[in-house]
Order: structure tokens, then sequence, then C-alpha cells
């Protein structure tokens, strides 16, 4: 069973007064309790939407934390948490999601892990291509 992870200590805070329209990026961990209209992304941050928070947003982060309405794609590294009286709409994509019982969730969840091939395994499957596409020009090289 998955267990809430507590986040580490907040480096930033939108308070519920605030409206913002636009692009956020950020490091570590910021909480949003305010409205948010735009994409919110950071690498591997965690991102906690508050229970006050309406968000409409593409989302792109390490971790999500959410207790407030979120509406738009949520796309995490690591894992989604969503806690009661959270209400999401739109698709999440993450190798770990929660979601507790009393959550409105209405999309489609991908718990698929995000793997990155290697710069050597994309060499490789290029040769292996190069050598389907060209089988005779692999013969001459051999016999040179």
């Amino acid at each position: 069973m998955l267990k809430a992870k507590k986040p580490d200590s907040i480096t930033s805070f939108l308070g519920s007064g605030v409206n913002i329209e636009g692009t956020i990026e950020f490091q570590n961990t910021i909480r949003l309790d305010g409205n948010v209209k735009g994409k919110i992304c950071s690498n591997n941050g965690t991102l906690i939407i508050g229970e006050k928070a309406v968000v409409n947003a593409e989302i792109i982060v390490g971790v999500a934390i959410i207790t407030g309405e979120v509406n738009g794609t949520i796309d995490a590294r690591k894992r989604i948490e969503v806690y009661p009286p959270a209400r999401v709409v739109g698709d999440i994509q993450a190798p770990a999601v929660l979601i507790e019982a009393g959550v409105m969730f209405n999309g489609n969840c991908s718990m698929k892990a995000r793997t990155i091939p290697s710069k050597n395994t994309i060499d490789s499957i290029l040769k292996q291509s190069i050598l389907l596409k060209n089988p005779n020009e692999n013969k001459n090289k051999k016999n040179l």
C-alpha cells in the first residue's frame, strides 16, 4: 500500500487571495491556495494544492499533493496524492497514485513509470534501424 509521504519544507506559498494567469516554474516545494490558470512546471519539485485552491492548468511536476480543485492534466514523475475534499477533472499520470475515498475524480489514470532511454540504447536502436533498411550495405562492410 502506498503511504503518503510528508513533503519537504515549503519554499514558496501563494495564498487564497492570489490570482495568477500564466506559467509557474519552481524548484523544491510550493503550496497554492489561490486561483491559477495556465501551466505549472517543475522537474522534481513538489506541488501542494490546498483545499481553497482552484487550478485550471497543465501540471508537470515531481510530486503532486492535492486537496483542492484541479481542472487539467497532471503528469508527475514520482507520485500523485489526492485527498478529500479534492475535485480533479482531467487525466493524471504517475508511477504511483493515491486517491483517498471522498475525492471526486473524473478522468483517466495512467500508472506507467517514466523511462528515458540511455544514449547507448538510442544508438543501438538507430544502428538496428539502419541495418534493417539496408541489409546489403551491412554485407559489403563485412567483406572489406
